[in-house]
């Protein structure tokens, strides 16, 4: 199948540079200073060529060479190309909030959104920021996530935390811990479950997923000694999710769930809340996390980490996480033109891919 897909640098994937004080510069630099990625795919990094060129001196990663150009229309392929998108010089000072930086950071990120949009590039990989930066510079930002759906006019996403060992998604996101029983639902619940379940046949290429789902409360609720959610709302929802031929299992104690390795078992599992996924997800695939945002119509991903002040410009940064998620963005890519090509002639494919 011939597509923009066929490897040989072909795909042409944005970075938006992130926070400039953070590490997103320097994970950046690591990653593409490995000259076979030039084999897989051509960066787009959305940024001022003088903050490439910083932390190069700084990181003493003098090898490391790029291509200034002013729109992604200049880019060449198989290089590194810097899309120069303001003109200002920055102060750049690793391991510092900086409130005039906020607007570079956003600067970088809506440029590469826009070309995103208008198939200039294939898909967006962001490099981490800082939310409070940005509205500490006078501009009003949720964050990533909620901007892209913004801009795609959609509706509802879902944030999937995706490594090699574990794929979980989440009900509620960024969400006060003392809401998150006010904002579940059954409808909420199975919307989130049937939209896992497309992305992973579609993204991720599994015929048949396997999902293991969260009970809200320790031990699942235990039979409503510790609260009726599960019984009230997780159970029904996991009915409807079968009667639309879902393959769905639990609702699971977290704790004994992630403990005894249950979740190697399953293609995904769904948490409900926040901190009850990512905290076992990060403690098992920390340096090879790969934050995905289902329910786009493009890609977009991100490494599974922050702007890590602690560490910015010591050249002490795991760039593994960044470069995991350059390389699942390029193969969700890959995966979803297959996945046109099999629903548009079913009868020319006995399966989609193989059931992992």
């Amino acid at each position: 199948m011939s597509t923009i897909h066929d490897k040989e640098g072909k795909i042409r994937v944005g970075i938006s540079i992130g926070d400039l004080n953070g590490v997103g510069p320097e994970v950046i630099i690591k990653t593409f200073s490995d000259t076979r990625m030039l084999q897989l795919c051509t960066p787009y990094i959305y940024t001022n060529p003088k903050v490439i060129s910083f932390y190069r001196k700084l990181l003493n990663l003098n090898d490391f060479n790029f291509n200034s150009v002013k729109t992604a229309a200049n880019a060449i392929l198989r290089k590194v190309n810097v899309v120069s998108c303001w003109d200002e010089d920055v102060a750049i000072e690793p391991g510092k909030i900086d409130q005039a930086n906020g607007k570079f950071t956003l600067k970088s990120f809506v440029s590469a959104t826009d070309d995103l949009i208008e198939g200039k590039i294939d898909c967006l990989v962001t490099a981490p920021l800082n939310k409070q930066q940005i509205n500490l510079a006078g501009i009003d930002f949720i964050g990533h996530t909620e901007y892209l759906a913004d801009a795609a006019k959609t509706k509802s996403v879902l944030m999937i935390m995706a490594s090699e060992t574990l794929r979980l998604g989440v009900v509620t996101g960024h969400l006060p811990l003392k809401k998150v029983s006010e904002v579940l639902t059954t409808e909420l619940i199975l919307q989130k479950l049937k939209m896992l379940n497309l992305t992973l046949k579609k993204d991720f290429g599994i015929t048949r997923p396997r999902i293991a789902i969260l009970g809200l409360n320790p031990h699942a609720g235990d039979d409503g000694l510790l609260g009726s959610e599960e019984k009230d709302i997780i159970i029904p929802a996991m009915k409807l999710a079968e009667a639309e031929n879902i393959y769905i299992f639990g609702p699971y104690s977290a704790d004994g769930f992630f403990g005894s390795d249950a979740y190697r078992k399953f293609d995904a599992v769904l948490a409900m809340y926040h901190d009850q996924g990512l905290i076992p997800f990060k403690a098992i695939s920390f340096s090879s996390g790969v934050n995905f945002t289902a329910g786009l119509p493009f890609v977009r991903t991100s490494p599974d980490h922050g702007t890590a002040y602690d560490i910015a410009g010591k050249n002490k940064a795991d760039e593994s996480s960044f470069r995991h998620a350059v390389y699942m963005a390029c193969d969700i890519l890959q995966r979803r033109a297959e996945y046109a090509e099999i629903t548009k002639n079913p009868l020319k494919f006995s399966k989609l891919g193989s059931d992992q």
